[in-house]
């Protein structure tokens, strides 16, 4: 009985999970009447979508997918195709290629509207069939592989969630289980993708593409792509939870999404520092400002606010136990609103990926806000900026929860830092300033596929959109209705300005990450090192310095007349102005030189004879000494400051009278005598100071100076020490 029970309870079971997956899949495959009819009697326009002869087998299966999610025969699609896109698109070698894309496009756009499309496994499976056709679009490039013309299975409903991250964490295992043909390239994501906001950006697909490649040879897999959408869904779904109880305490203003929660766990709290005291909490990130929750406390919890102006900083810190330096796990907020700088220290086992996450997805929103301020962005505009960004974190969440991926400087996942990292970003932020300045709400809904043919002049703010389908709502004062026309900016056969942008900004990322690669191979530690480094590569100067000091001892007393006569020439006909620019001419004639000799030539290492290595007690001593070096320079300079400052206000009257006089005659010689002559007087007093006939005077000169300037009293100084009970506070 009990069998008999349990197997009645398995069916229920069944039978549930089938039901929910057909209604799932109903936009994809639409039943036939029993007829095979409309209502009407008319024939079904979908029923049966006769294949394009230019297409190979799979990207007619897209093709015809696409006609029955749009309601059109794909001979009116390819009517369409052929009579109102330029003829530019319609060439031989790209008619598949581009029809395929003009399919594509309008389908997503369509599927875009229905909420929950993400958790469609059929979805999943159509956009992946998308790029796999646009590899292999035409007959003839199907010609190659025609048995590799279906996309690969989908199985992930019998992998569970460690199945998943073994798969991926081994490419071998990837390998022996993944036909590698059954893959995409970078290209056709690139595509693709970013057609659909809320799985790729145009500016970061790229490094999307290469975080999902990671450990299968710059080819993506259904599983890995499949795992990706389907982890970011549940973010979606876990952002639109936290909306509810657990932020009721951050009292969130209309508009502000939870980007993302740390802290929750007692194991792994964050610690905020303020001074010497440390409090363990809860970290929240929205879109307007950071929050911080004491644990165990009632206290309302402190915001850190990143909408406004207020010269705000946030960077990687130091910190530990009573306000030490010691663990890099924390990040910085220090703006003119919050008397001294804020640090929340995240705690983890083993390195800093932790900190690096919340530091990355931190400055995005704070640079976002930059960008928005700096544009003057308002309403629907100012709106889409933010959803843009909000859904770039999400991804960044997405490959980090799905395959511990973490990206590097020039391989981020998020836009605005991106831009900010990349070289040339500033002209991917303009071009990026071009789009959103064609958004608006009055889009017309008679563009039907013109949108695609040509560059649109009004867009639609797609971000912002498929945001509020997700239940995020940013406060806009406009209605965003289902009925609103999505126009994107995609056109068939053509590359977007920001696309344009971007890769050349990728060309030149790719030579600052060589240039970068050999800046960490000459780094050396210690400081005796780097300055053996510094002196051997300062050496000719340094050469060129002490040659002139022995000119100037007049141990070789002809060479010596001769340089000063010599200078003293140039200064007064006027030729010094002239030197300088011979020289930079010079060192340019020798720099083209060494270029066109030096072809295809691997370039001499710098030798340099190492010092004698140091133990760590030694090297604390040399530190220690020259932090006293360095200690006593400034108390001198402090000094010389504070005497100068007892001159000005006449703390020794006699000096001050001294002074004055001094200043005046200078002031006449300054202006009378011209400056040339000046500047040759000077040259020779200094350079023939040390002369025979010279010496003994100069001496003395420098002595009577030395004295008064020790007889000079030092203005006082009085030091106002901080009350330690309010910053303990």
């Amino acid at each position: 009985m009990e069998e008999d029970g349990g197997d009645a309870k398995v069916g229920m079971l069944e039978s549930f999970m089938r039901n929910q997956q057909n209604s799932l899949k109903s936009l994809f495959h639409r039943k036939k009447s029993s007829a095979g009819r409309d209502g009407d009697g008319s024939p079904s326009p979908v029923a049966s979508p006769k294949p394009i002869p230019q297409l190979s087998l799979l990207a007619n299966s897209v093709v015809s997918r696409c006609s029955i999610i749009l309601k059109i025969p794909t001979q009116d699609l390819q009517h369409r195709f052929d009579v109102e896109l330029p003829e530019s698109v319609k060439q031989l070698l790209t008619y598949a290629r581009n029809f395929l894309e003009f399919c594509s496009f309008q389908a997503l756009h369509q599927v875009m509207k229905q909420p929950n499309y993400l958790s469609d496994q059929e979805f999943r499976q159509l956009m992946f069939d998308m790029m796999l056709a646009w590899e292999t679009p035409s007959v003839t490039s199907e010609n190659e592989s025609s048995k590799d013309a279906v996309s690969p299975p989908s199985t992930q409903d019998s992998e569970d969630e460690d199945g998943w991250s073994l798969f991926y964490s081994s490419p071998t295992t990837m390998a022996m289980q993944v036909d590698e043909k059954k893959s995409v390239g970078q290209e056709a994501f690139a595509r693709i993708a970013p057609v659909c906001p809320a799985i790729a950006d145009a500016i970061t697909v790229h490094n999307l593409f290469d975080a999902l490649t990671s450990s299968s040879g710059h080819r993506l897999h259904f599983l890995v792509y499949d795992k990706y959408i389907r982890t970011l869904d549940k973010i979606f779904k876990a952002a639109k939870s936290s909306l509810g109880p657990s932020a009721a305490s951050l009292q969130l203003a209309k508009g502000e999404i939870v980007l993302d929660m740390d802290g929750g766990n007692p194991v792994l709290p964050v610690f905020k520092h303020v001074g010497i005291s440390a409090w363990p909490g809860k970290l929240t990130l929205t879109n307007c400002a950071l929050y911080f929750d004491s644990m165990g406390g009632g206290d309302k919890p402190m915001r850190y606010d990143l909408i406004e102006d207020t010269k705000q900083v946030i960077k990687p810190e130091l910190t530990g136990p009573l306000g030490a330096r010691i663990f890099d796990k924390a990040i910085m907020y220090k703006s003119i609103t919050v008397p001294e700088p804020v640090y929340f220290e995240f705690t983890e086992f083993k390195g800093n990926a932790r900190r690096d996450y919340w530091l990355g997805i931190c400055l995005e929103i704070l640079r976002v806000q930059w960008f928005i301020r700096k544009y003057n962005f308002k309403g629907i505009q100012r709106s889409e900026i933010l959803a843009r960004a909000i859904l770039g974190i999400f991804r960044y969440r997405a490959i980090k929860e799905a395959f511990q991926v973490f990206s590097s400087q020039y391989k981020t996942l998020l836009i605005f830092n991106l831009a900010e990292s990349l070289p040339g970003g500033d002209m991917v932020l303009e071009a990026l300033y071009s789009r959103v300045s064609r958004i608006t709400t009055d889009v017309q809904s008679d563009v039907s596929s013109v949108q695609y043919m040509k560059w649109p002049s009004k867009l639609s703010p797609v971000s912002l959109i498929l945001l509020e389908h997700f239940g995020l709502n940013l406060e806009t004062g406009t209605n965003m209705g289902e009925e609103m026309i999505i126009v994107g900016d995609f056109c068939v056969g053509e590359t977007s300005p920001l696309e344009i942008a971007l890769k050349q900004s990728i060309l030149n990322t790719d030579r600052a990450e060589a240039a970068q690669a050999t800046v960490e191979q000459v780094k050396v530690e210690g400081i005796d090192t780097n300055v053996a480094v510094m002196k051997e590569l300062l050496l000719p100067f340094i050469k060129l310095a002490l040659r002139i000091n022995l000119l100037a001892s007049w141990q070789e007393p002809y060479k010596s007349t001769v340089f000063v006569i010599l200078v003293s020439y140039l200064i007064i006909s006027g030729w010094i102005g002239f030197v300088l620019p011979l020289i930079l001419l010079l060192v340019a004639m020798v720099m083209l030189w060494r270029k066109q000799f030096n072809k295809g030539k691997e370039p001499k290492a710098v030798r340099v004879k190492a010092p004698p290595s140091k133990n760590a007690v030694e090297q604390l001593l040399l530190l220690q000494d020259a932090i006293s070096q360095f200690e006593s320079l400034i108390q001198a300079v402090n000094v010389g400051l504070l005497k100068i400052r007892a001159i000005t206000l006449a703390i020794l009257p006699q000096a001050t009278d001294t002074s004055a006089i001094s200043l005046v005659i200078v002031a006449v010689i300054l202006a009378v005598v011209p400056m040339k002559y000046l500047i040759t007087i000077a040259f020779v007093e200094w350079f023939t100071r040390e002369t025979g006939w010279r010496k003994a005077s100069s001496d003395r000169l420098e002595r009577r100076i030395r004295e008064w300037w020790f007889r000079v009293p030092a203005a006082p100084v009085q030091l106002i020490r901080t009350d330690e009970s309010k910053k303990k506070k």
